[in-house]
C-alpha cells in the first residue's frame, strides 16, 4: 500500500496535521485492515472503490465514499472492495472542532457522512474531491472550504492545545494531576475541556498515545521484547502493557508478532 503525506498550509497548520493519501491495487491491499486509534479525527475521501466496515457485533455495511471517522476508542476494521484510493484529512485531537456544530463526544467510533454534517455543501465538497484529477487539486479544494468555514476566525483553545502537546511529548507518560496543576485547570475543568473539544478524557488520549509509541517499536525494532516495550513505555508490568495493547488493536502483542496483516493507519505516522 503506497502512502504519502502532505503539510497544509501555514494557515490552517493549527487545526490540520496533514494530508495523507493511500493507493494500491485490490492484489495489493490487505483482506482485513485494522484501524487503530490515534487521537485524531478525519476526513476520508475514497476516490478509488470504498470500504466495508465490519463492526464487533453488528452486520458489517458498506461505508460511504465521503465521511468524518469520530474519535475512534477501539480497533476499527475494514475490507477493501476494490482498488484503493484514499484521500484523507487528518486534524489535531482538538483541530476540527471549529469545523462543527455537533457535539463531539457523539461522534466517537463513528463514520458520519459528509451530507450529514454539511448537508449540500457537504454533498458538493465530496463530489468536487473525488472527481479532481491529483492531489494539489485536491488539497486546494479542501483548504478553501476549511478556510470558509473559519470566516469568523475561530481559534483553538491555547490551553488545551499546550496540554495535549504535553501529553504528546511526553509519549502518554504523565500523570493527569501533573498537567492540571502545570496548566493550574482543576482536573474536573480539564476533563470538560477534552471531552467537549477532543471527544476523548486527558486519560483516554494518553493511553491511546502512549499505545501508538509502543507500536512504533514493534513495528520498528524487531529485536525487543514485549518485557522490554512494556518497561520503555512505563507500563506497571507487562500484562498492563498486554491488556492495552488488546483494547486498541483488537490482538495481542504476541499476535501482532505473528500476523501477517499489513494494518493502514495502524499508528500515528507524525508524532
Amino acid at each position: 500500500m503506497n502512502g504519502k503525506i502532505y503539510t497544509p498550509s501555514n494557515d490552517l497548520a493549527d487545526f490540520v496535521m496533514c494530508y495523507w493519501t493511500l493507493e494500491s491495487s485490490i492484489n495489493d491491499t490487505p483482506e482485513i485492515n485494522t484501524i487503530v486509534p490515534d487521537g485524531t479525527m478525519k476526513f476520508i475521501f475514497h476516490y478509488g472503490a470504498t470500504y466495508k466496515h465490519h463492526p464487533k457485533d453488528e452486520p458489517s455495511f458498506l461505508l460511504p465514499k465521503c465521511f468524518l471517522i469520530g474519535q475512534l476508542t477501539q480497533p476499527y476494521i475494514v475490507e477493501p472492495t476494490g482498488e484503493t484510493g484514499t484521500f484523507i484529512v487528518r486534524f489535531h485531537p482538538n483541530g476540527f472542532l471549529p469545523f462543527t456544530n455537533q457535539t463531539i463526544k457523539k461522534m466517537e467510533n463513528k463514520a458520519i457522512p459528509l451530507k450529514d454534517l454539511y448537508g449540500k455543501e457537504g454533498i458538493l465538497l465530496g463530489r468536487n474531491i473525488l472527481n479532481a484529477l491529483h492531489i494539489d487539486e485536491r488539497i486546494k479544494i479542501i483548504e478553501t472550504f476549511l478556510r470558509n468555514k473559519l470566516s469568523d476566525r475561530k481559534t483553538i483553545d491555547t490551553i488545551l492545545t499546550s496540554a495535549i502537546e504535553t501529553i504528546s511529548t511526553a509519549n502518554g507518560q504523565i500523570p493527569i494531576h501533573e498537567i492540571s496543576d502545570k496548566l493550574e485547570l482543576n482536573r474536573r475543568n480539564l476533563a470538560r475541556k477534552f471531552s467537549s473539544s477532543i471527544g476523548l478524557s486527558p486519560k483516554q488520549l494518553s493511553k491511546i498515545i502512549r499505545l501508538q509509541a509502543s507500536l512504533k517499536v514493534l513495528l520498528n525494532e524487531k529485536d525487543t521484547t514485549l518485557t522490554e516495550v512494556a518497561h520503555s513505555n512505563e507500563y506497571f508490568d507487562q500484562a498492563h502493557f498486554i491488556k492495552d495493547f488488546k483494547e486498541f488493536t483488537g490482538i495481542t502483542p504476541k499476535e501482532f508478532y505473528g500476523t501477517d496483516l499489513k494494518m493502514s493507519l495502524i499508528f500515528d505516522k507524525k508524532r
